[in-house]
């Protein structure tokens, strides 16, 4: 009987999580041919998220649970959960119900027919959401396409199923600061992608600013391209040409102010300078914590040991 890790990262969780439970055991109870199990990770809640994970544990043999020393990111979470999983196929969604458990049948159904390593989710429409925060995630999505290697679908969710052979690849990317929407491309393997239309949350409130999304969009284009790297050198050459224009435009009219221009020039280059420092600091910044090799998470309680198989340590 092949087996199915459903991996689900929680942070402050505790008026979703029941529900959640709920609402995956029904769509679970019609895959009678299907082993599976559950891992709830826990990642540094403040609420009573890991009392309801440790009760449901108790109840149900087939649920898991990680919990973190502290606040560690989703990512840290996913990487925990495919670590400590052991299913033929492994699972990733959100436990707020936006990712629907009843396309884990077409899901499951696709891998066992087809020919495809992964079964992709994307929304295809984002009602619910402020107009400016679905304006950033489409600008993001093509900016991102345009300056990395890796092809990211618009909307993509991190829902998806994948088989072991595509979770093992995952897990051996090892990087500290990971973006795994791009991970999942980067590690190529033939995906389908299933469309559905956005669904808001069943309880709780998002712990996604719009702060935060910007933040976790700049870290994903800067772990995926180098090429904002190349901004240095062309607003160089460019700021080269435009100070010889303005030498000739100020020996032509004598005119001119020269204290504002000198002011204009000055504030120019030195907004250029900050910037160009800033990417090149970013990237600084990512090699600093590679080099440290400090661990992704720490683990204060769990009930599941990591698998046994090609990734184990």
């Amino acid at each position: 009987m092949k087996k199915i890790s459903i991996v689900v990262p929680c942070y402050n969780e505790e008026d979703v999580l029941s529900i959640f439970y709920k609402e995956i055991n029904k769509t679970l109870l019609k895959l009678t041919q299907y082993d599976y199990e559950i891992i709830f990770v826990d990642d540094g809640s403040r609420d009573g998220t890991l009392s309801i994970m440790t009760k449901l544990s108790n109840a149900d043999s087939h649920v898991r649970y990680i919990s973190f020393s502290r606040n560690f990111g989703k990512e840290s979470a996913m990487y925990a959960g495919l670590e400590h999983s052991s299913g033929d196929y492994a699972v990733i969604m959100d436990a707020d119900l936006q990712d629907p458990p009843e396309l884990l049948i077409p899901m499951i159904k696709t891998l066992e027919s087809e020919d495809y390593d992964c079964v992709g989710t994307r929304r295809v429409t984002r009602k619910g959401e402020p107009p400016i925060r679905s304006f950033f995630a489409r600008m993001f999505y093509r900016v991102m396409n345009k300056i990395s290697d890796v092809d990211i679908i618009s909307g993509a969710r991190d829902y998806r199923m994948m088989r072991r052979e595509m979770v093992d690849a995952v897990i051996d990317m090892k990087e500290y600061s990971r973006f795994s929407k791009g991970l999942f491309s980067w590690v190529g393997f033939k995906t389908k992608w299933i469309e559905y239309e956005n669904i808001e949350r069943a309880a709780g409130e998002t712990k996604w600013s719009f702060w935060n999304l910007l933040v976790y969009s700049i870290e994903g284009i800067v772990a995926f391209s180098t090429r904002p790297l190349m901004i240095s050198l062309v607003l160089g050459i460019l700021l080269c040409f435009v100070s010889v224009l303005l030498a000739i435009v100020f020996a032509a009219k004598s005119s001119l102010d020269m204290l504002a221009l000198i002011f204009c020039t000055v504030l120019m280059l030195g907004g250029v300078q900050l910037l160009c420092i800033g990417i090149m600091g970013k990237y600084l910044d990512k090699t600093y914590l590679e080099v440290k090799a400090r661990p992704k998470y720490l683990i204060s309680e769990k009930n599941v040991e990591k698998y046994n198989g090609k990734h184990s340590e």
